[in-house]
């Protein structure tokens, strides 16, 4: 019997090379064989690959510190020394300290930034009157007394400590196109229109479509955004009930307005005011208005409990002060009820981007894509972690938000491609190692095996050519 088990393994193995593992592997347990590289391959491969596609590489000029430092800034976004350490643990040989705070001043350079954001805008396709939003954060630091560009102005997380201005521009997709940085203690509404007309100069732009919140667009500002000549969508205040809504109302006594309901008020242009025609959509939302009346009667509450002396007076916009008398403003309180659930747009669009009729669902939809921008900010400032900022010069902080833009761009790219959250991507790809193993003259090649929603999510990353 054990004759022909001989005889048969022969046979299976004719004509089959036999693989020298070299001395010490023998075939009874052989010393282990050596791991002489490892990386995170699936991950590191899929970055890069976004950022390929971006043309990023392209209009870095190659630069391979900087892709390596917006790689770890996805992979693990911690201070640059640190960054390192990240790189390391990937599996990719980092550049040294010296190295990366030489290369710092060039990425605060315009012409480095503005070959980013023209490789951004070229992804995007922009064209005529392309819907743009912007928003601004603040970013601030760790340090009491201000520099000029650090100081302290309004902080939208309330801090006290010296910040800077942070203007975001980006497509309707919430794709970044530009950043910007000011000054800590320049008003929001002042930083909007030099981003914008900057982005048009860069990328010969005839007109785009600026959309915005109310809060980030003064009354002058927005005679300066028409004088300008930009076409815009913006969040209009209400401080009154607007007159087609009172119009209605009086026509249907009793009846409330109904869900989604939309008024239209054109407002023409006088001859010679140079502002183009503008209209104003106001809009009822039943969810909204039900939101607004629960916060008016918790206040309204507050307020009768302040006058009647039960609570100390605080900060409530119902309570009215008159000498040394308090009472409950109930005029207030009746116009505030008569406005929860309205919001208003005003554009001076004269044809959509596509030249259809502007139409109000489509810039009320616009204006809600701003939720997008705001997405971008979240990202920035979570996953990627854009404060804190461990530099004080600025030339460091501006290259720092350099990084922090090319890493959102990378971000974005791989959410919108693969339908999955980039910290889901980053947590899951991780751990999925490619390795060397030296097996005497040998170099063998071992990888992890994936699950199938991570294969699909690369397929979808190293196919993404095919399908465009």
């Amino acid at each position: 019997m054990e004759l022909l088990k001989a005889v048969a393994r022969q046979r299976l193995a004719a004509g089959q090379g036999v693989l020298d593992l070299g001395p010490g592997f023998g075939a009874a347990g052989g010393a282990a064989l050596p791991i002489t590289s490892s990386r995170m391959g699936v991950l590191l491969d899929g970055l890069v690959r976004g950022y390929e596609v971006l043309g990023l590489g392209r209009a870095a000029g190659r630069d391979e510190v900087f892709r390596q430092l917006v790689t770890a800034r996805i992979i693990e976004p911690v201070s640059k020394l640190d960054s390192l350490r990240v790189l390391e643990e990937a599996g990719v040989v980092p550049p040294s300290y010296a190295t990366l705070k030489r290369r710092l001043p060039v990425y605060a350079k315009d012409a480095f930034r503005q070959g980013l954001s023209a490789a951004c805008a070229a992804h995007a396709r922009l064209g005529r009157a392309t819907l743009v939003l912007y928003d601004v954060t603040t970013l601030y630091f760790e340090t009491d007394e201000g520099d000029g560009f650090r100081e302290s102005g309004f902080s939208k997380e309330r801090r006290l400590e010296p910040q800077i201005t942070v203007g975001l521009l980006t497509g309707a997709d919430g794709f970044p196109l530009m950043v910007s940085a000011f000054e800590g203690n320049k008003a929001e509404t002042k930083t909007m229109l030099p981003v914008i007309e900057a982005f048009m100069t860069a990328h010969q732009l005839p007109d785009v479509t600026v959309v915005a919140d109310a809060g980030m667009v003064s009354d002058a500002n927005r005679k300066d955004i028409e004088a300008a000549g930009l076409s815009f969508i913006l969040g209009a205040r209400i401080p009154d009930v607007p007159y087609p809504v009172a119009q209605w109302r009086r026509e249907h006594p009793g009846e409330q307005l109904h869900d989604g309901q939309v008024f239209t008020l054109r407002w023409p242009a006088l001859e010679g005011s140079g502002r183009r025609d503008q209209v104003f959509y106001y809009q009822y939302k039943a969810d909204r208005a039900r939101r607004t009346l629960r916060g008016i009667d918790e206040q309204v509450k507050k307020a009768e409990q302040a006058v009647a002396g039960k609570t100390p007076v605080k900060r409530n916009r119902f309570v009215q002060l008159s000498g040394g008398t308090k009472t409950v403003n109930r005029g207030l309180e009746e116009k505030a009820r008569a406005l929860a659930g309205l919001k208003g747009y005003v554009t001076n669009l004269q044809a959509c981007p596509d030249g259809t009729k502007v139409t109000p669902e489509f810039v009320i939809s616009a204006y809600h894509q701003l939720f997008q921008a705001e997405k971008s900010f979240r990202m920035a400032k979570s996953d990627l972690q854009a404060r804190p900022v461990y530099h004080h010069l600025r030339d460091s902080i501006e290259a720092h938000l350099t990084i922090v833009f090319a890493a959102l761009a990378v971000s974005r790219w791989i959410e919108t491609t693969t339908g999955w959250s980039i910290r889901r991507f980053v947590k899951t790809a991780r751990r999925y190692r490619t390795m060397e193993i030296q097996a005497g003259d040998h170099t063998i090649t071992a990888a992890d095996p994936l699950p199938a929603g991570l294969s699909q999510a690369l397929s979808q990353i190293h196919h993404y050519g095919d399908a465009h």
